[in-house]
């Protein structure tokens, strides 16, 4: 049996044979799993909602995120280790690209030596680039992580999102949106370059295709004038001009926002959306970010020659922002209620001080908001949340 001292050669091999790049990912995956001489391994990938650990093969069953060793992984991006029941034991590693989690990683060998698990976390990072070059092009990744057929709002709309979760050692921002594949006119981008962190949350009147549309050409906008280098008053306009030009009809809300990464100055436009909140030290300041919002976005008569207001607060490290749609805090809890600002908050604040991952604490929230409602969703409901920490030294 080969073992993981043997492989390092064969890596090499395959990694620099030109054929290497034409593979599927799981043949790639399979492949490089012998490469490294592993004697068994499974790649499993989160579904877009993030319940479900699907295999890449066929012959193995799908595992819940929330009950399961594998789960376990997921949730908190550490390493666990178990007998098998198969004999021999099981590595189960997490599928991360940055600060995404893409999955996890199960690897079987008679006896988890060290060298066996210094060539299981070697194959985790090869698999995870695998999975982020190929994911955008190979539909047989798409089909494993869907449970359920895509309207075509939201198809759409989902081909223009970025990944749920970026991030670097001062600031993480992740997001959520719901309904997974009914959505219409919500959305969520999220961008860093070597200063600042730039995120937006949109919200679309109706809820439709033309909703869709309209949400589609606000982020192509966003997008195409940030990346020109404009300040967040011209980011805007570019928007505003959008719409007015190709969907005069349409409005949309959101708040577009830049954080300095080394400062923690965040400035922020709201444009007819509800109020940001900032979670410091555990609690709520329910004020902090409360302004006079400007109008929609694509309504440039309502704004009767004035400029776009740009509002600034210094953040302290660890606090933490949640963006939202209204779609958030008007679904419904299982008494009939609306779920609330202060039911939202309160369950930030907790996973806070448990010291749970950002994006596992918007995945769990998502869920409770989904499972406890009395009925489907009122509207998209998307929750964008990023913390913030101070370079050291």
């Amino acid at each position: 049996m080969a073992t993981a001292e043997t492989g390092d050669g064969r890596l090499e091999e395959f990694l620099a044979d030109p054929k290497t790049a034409t593979l599927d990912l799981f043949t790639a995956a399979a492949r490089c799993t012998t490469a490294l001489g592993i004697p068994h391994s499974v790649v499993y990938l989160t579904d877009i909602q993030q319940r479900r650990l699907v295999p890449l093969t066929d012959t193995t069953p799908s595992l819940p995120v929330d009950d399961s060793l594998a789960g376990w992984t997921y949730r908190t991006q550490s390493l666990r280790v178990a007998a098998s029941g198969t004999g021999g034991m099981t590595a189960w590693l997490p599928l991360v690209d940055g600060a995404e989690r893409l999955g996890v990683l199960a690897v079987h060998a008679p006896a988890l030596t060290p060298a066996v698990l210094r060539s299981a976390r070697a194959l985790a990072t090869l698999v995870a680039m695998m999975i982020t070059t190929s994911r955008a092009y190979e539909d047989s990744y798409i089909r494993r992580t869907r449970t359920d057929r895509m309207r075509l709002p939201a198809e759409m709309l989902r081909a223009f999102l970025p990944p749920r979760t970026i991030g670097t050692s001062r600031v993480v921002s992740t997001a959520v949106l719901e309904p997974a594949y009914e959505i219409g006119g919500d959305a969520f981008d999220h961008a860093l370059t070597e200063t600042a962190l730039h995120v937006t949350v949109l919200d679309a009147m109706g809820h439709d295709l033309a909703s869709g549309l309209t949400t589609a050409v606000s982020l192509a906008a966003c997008r195409n004038s940030r990346r020109t280098g404009a300040d967040l008053p011209d980011l805007v306009a570019c928007v505003d001009d959008a719409l007015g030009k190709w969907l005069p009809d349409q409005f949309c809300t959101g708040v577009l926002a830049q954080l300095h990464l080394a400062s923690g100055v965040l400035r922020w436009i709201n444009c007819g959306h509800p109020t940001p909140l900032l979670i410091r030290d555990r609690r709520l300041l329910v004020d902090a970010m409360r302004r006079d919002p400007d109008p929609p976005m694509g309504l440039p008569s309502l704004l009767a020659g004035r400029k776009r207001a740009v509002h600034e607060i210094v953040l302290k490290p660890g606090d933490r922002v949640l963006m939202y749609t209204d779609g958030v805090t008007e679904a419904r809890s299982a008494d009939g209620g609306e779920f609330g600002l202060e039911q939202f908050a309160d369950y930030i604040i907790r996973a806070t001080a448990a010291g749970e991952l950002a994006s596992e604490t918007l995945r769990r929230l998502i869920h409770s908001i989904l499972d406890s409602s009395a009925s489907r969703l009122r509207d998209d409901a998307t929750i964008l949340m990023f913390e913030w920490w101070p370079p050291s030294g």
